[in-house]
Parts: C-alpha cells; sequence; structure tokens
C-alpha cells in the first residue's frame, strides 16, 4: 500500500509539472505568433495609409483647385509654386481618423497610437501631431520592447506631375503598449489555460490528501483491529483459564481458590464490557446519538469522586495526587454520567502513561477566569512531542511507542473526551513535552 501511494504521487505530479511546462510553452508559442501576426497587420495597414497618401500627392489635377492655389505660399528656395504638403491637407483628427480606420479594418481595434507628419526640409520639425505623440515617442525610443516606431515616406510617385512639386515627407506612427495588445489579443486563451490549470492543480492537491487520509485511516484501522485482538483476546484467555482452574476437582473442593477463580472470570467479563461499551459509545457519538441530561453539578465533588476510582492503582505505583481546588465557583452545567467519565479518562490517562520505574505524581487544580471554571490536570508521564499534541484527539489515534500494546486501549479516550468537553460548550488545550509530562487545560462556562 506504502509503494502504491509512493508511485501514484509520483506519477500525478510528474504528469502535473508536464502539463503545466506544454501550457506555459504553448502560451508563450501563441504569443509570439500573435506578436508576428500583429506586426504584420500593423505594417500592412500602413503600407494601405502611404499608399493613400502617395497617390493623392501624385494626383496633380486634384490638386490644382482653386481653394488650394488660394493657400499656396510661394517658397524662396523654388521658382514655382511647390503642391500643398500632407500636413495642409489634413488636420490632425483626421489623420488621426484615417489611420484608425486602417488599423480597425486589420483587426487592431483597440490600439493606442500617435503620429506626426515630418518633412525632409524641416529639420525633423512636426509639421503636424497629434497630442500625445512627444511624451510618447520618447517612452518608445526608450522601451522599443513594448513601443513600437515606424517610419514612412509620403513622396509623390514617380513619374506622376507632382513628383518634383511635392515637398518630401515622413509619417511618424508610435504604437503604445505594443506587449499589452498581444496579451489582450489572447487574453481569454491565456486566462482559459491559467484557470484550467489551476483546477488541475486543486484537484491534484484534494486527491493528495484523500490519498494521505485513506492512508491514515488504513494505518488506524490495522492499528485498532490489532488492539482490539489483543484487548479481547486477554480477558477470554484469562476468562478460559479460570474456567479450567473451576472445573478442577481441588479448586472445586476449596471455596476460596473457587470464589477467586469465579471472581477472576467476573471481572475480566466487566472489562470485556467495558471495551464493548467504549466502543458502542464511539459509534453513537459519530452519529450525534447520545442524548445529554444537563443538570448542576459540583466539579470538586466530581473531581474527588473520580480520584477514589484510583486509589488502588495509585498505590501500586506509590503514585501521588496534589489537589489545587482554588476556584470559588465550581457549578456548571453538565451530564451526571458523562462528565465525570471525561474527567475519568484524563486522569486514568495521567496515571496510565507514566514514565517507567517512577511513581506518578498528577496535579489537579481549578480556578475561576471570566465566568468560567478551568480545570488543569498535570502528570509527570512521558509525554508527547508536537506530532502527538496536533493529533491527539483523533479518534482511534495512539501515539507509537514502539511497542502499540505497551499501554492498553483503542485510542478513544480522548476522541471521547474533547467530544463531551465541545457537547458541554467547552474547550481544551494541551501542552506536553517528552520526558517531562502533559498538562490538559479545560474551560467551561459556569451554571447561572
Amino acid at each position: 500500500m506504502k509503494k502504491l501511494f509512493t508511485i501514484i504521487t509520483i506519477l500525478i505530479t510528474l504528469s502535473l509539472i508536464g502539463i503545466i511546462v506544454l501550457q506555459v510553452s504553448w502560451i508563450k508559442n501563441s504569443l509570439l505568433i500573435r506578436e508576428e501576426q500583429t506586426r504584420e497587420n500593423l505594417e500592412i495597414a500602413m503600407y494601405e495609409i502611404q499608399a493613400t497618401l502617395q497617390e493623392e500627392k501624385s494626383n496633380f489635377s486634384s490638386i490644382l483647385t482653386p481653394n488650394l492655389l488660394s493657400e499656396w505660399k510661394p517658397d524662396p528656395t523654388q521658382p514655382f509654386l511647390r503642391v500643398p504638403s500632407i500636413a495642409q491637407r489634413y488636420t490632425a483628427f483626421q489623420m488621426y481618423d484615417l489611420l484608425k480606420k486602417a488599423f480597425e479594418r486589420h483587426g487592431m481595434k483597440q490600439t493606442r497610437f500617435e503620429f506626426a507628419i515630418v518633412r525632409e526640409d524641416n529639420n525633423f520639425g512636426y509639421d503636424l501631431q497629434s497630442a500625445q505623440f512627444e511624451r510618447r515617442y520618447e517612452q518608445a525610443l526608450e522601451d522599443t520592447l513594448n513601443h513600437l516606431v515606424y517610419y514612412w515616406p509620403v513622396n509623390a510617385l514617380e513619374g506622376s506631375q507632382a513628383e518634383s512639386l511635392s515637398p518630401g515627407e515622413t509619417l511618424i506612427v508610435v504604437v503604445s503598449d505594443f506587449k499589452k495588445i498581444i496579451f489582450r489579443s489572447l487574453g481569454w486563451m491565456i486566462t482559459g489555460a491559467i484557470l484550467f490549470t489551476i483546477i488541475i492543480l486543486a484537484a491534484f492537491f484534494i486527491t493528495l490528501q484523500a490519498l494521505i487520509r485513506q492512508k491514515k485511516l488504513s494505518e488506524i484501522k490495522s492499528d485498532f483491529i490489532n488492539n482490539m485482538t489483543h484487548e479481547l483476546k486477554t480477558p477470554l484467555a484469562t476468562i478460559s483459564l479460570a474456567a479450567d482452574a473451576i472445573r478442577s476437582p481441588q479448586v472445586r473442593a476449596n471455596d476460596e481458590k473457587f470464589a477467586y477463580f469465579s471472581g477472576v472470570i467476573k471481572e475480566e467479563n466487566k472489562r470485556m464490557n467495558r471495551q464493548v461499551e467504549t466502543i458502542l459509545q464511539a459509534a453513537l457519538l459519530d452519529r450525534n446519538e447520545i442524548q445529554l441530561s444537563m443538570k448542576n453539578l459540583h466539579v470538586h465533588e466530581v473531581i474527588r469522586h473520580v480520584l477514589s476510582h484510583f486509589e488502588l492503582q495509585l498505590a501500586e505505583k506509590n503514585g501521588t495526587v496534589q489537589l489545587d481546588l482554588m476556584a470559588s465557583d465550581d457549578k456548571v452545567r453538565g451530564d451526571d454520567v458523562h462528565f465525570p467519565n471525561l474527567m475519568n479518562n484524563l486522569v486514568d490517562n495521567a496515571i496510565k502513561y507514566c514514565k517507567e520505574n517512577v511513581p506518578p505524581q498528577v496535579r489537579i487544580s481549578t480556578r475561576n477566569s471570566k465566568k468560567r471554571l478551568v480545570v488543569e490536570i498535570e502528570d509527570n508521564g512521558i509525554g508527547m512531542n508536537r506530532e502527538t499534541v496536533s493529533r491527539i484527539f483523533e479518534k482511534f489515534y495512539r501515539a507509537h511507542t514502539g511497542n502499540i500494546h505497551n499501554v492498553k486501549g483503542f485510542g478513544l479516550g480522548l476522541s471521547y473526551v474533547k467530544t463531551l468537553v465541545d457537547a458541554h460548550e467547552g474547550k481544551i488545550s494541551v501542552e506536553s513535552t517528552p520526558g517531562k509530562g502533559s498538562r490538559f487545560t479545560l474551560s467551561f462556562p459556569l451554571a447561572d
């Protein structure tokens, strides 16, 4: 099972990495292809505009109109009047509209651009320009990666009547945030790829968590079966031996021995009943079928009553209990059966999980804090590491100490305690240091 889990995890991880690498490669290639397409579309649009403007400059008959003749100005360096320039023919708004329509025809409706018209004999002075041209032009020269600059000469066509009469001009177009245009055009594809990658990642982690949870459940089930087998087998073996002894004529003839072996059978039977009852209670708690009968309880009395059941165990191990019952108000609302049971489980653990050849020392204290009763149960036992503390209230969980049967139980006691503390609207926390002991702190609201 462990090998299979590792293999599945590795295969899923490799598949996921492969999918992500392919997605990234696909996105990069798509961006490169779209960038080339966009550059081509921009150049085609610019070529159309250049052709349109050159044709207008070359059509001499359309130029010689009374209106245009009245606007011509003589050039001192030329003996003839020159044909009006593009800057004289178009306003900034008209030129912007011409460029915009050309871009839209080639699928670049959202393209941001600025432009300027420059005459060749004007020392790069702008005859016509859009509002933000100079700022965008400077940005484009500094950041050629994200901005594009196009220089397109606009001259009359060779061999036309206006060739020698029209001034040489250059159309400069600055396309702003070119990379953003590329990403925007592939936005839905990139978003979809990222979204589905996230879904795959989420599915992977959910699957991995489910596998880990199943693995833990499998380990817990195995431990539980081993523990249950041992816990039930021991009293059954003892009962079998005692029953065989009773059948002996020597034992039947001796009332004292007969009483002893019959007592052993009775005690082992009670022990088995308690174990079965523990498992049944856990099942009832799972289905929320335990009904609590709440009444006012004095916790100090409950603690003293619980401790009276452990006198023999403490005497056998030379253990001691220190009581510091300092709470002035110890009355809480609780079930008179289950509330003593949760205290019983905590005291039982404090005594049971003691260090070898070290007498257990248990300290139980109470105090009041903000209309609540705080109970602390502290021991000098084997303690727990951080992982055990984080899982101590899980059902069937038991800390491994080399031999899972060195301390008897099913791993249900503290789960039962936590469930009952929650049912009594209380809180429970644990502090523990390996080799030094543990301290359980419980807090319950006081009864009105």
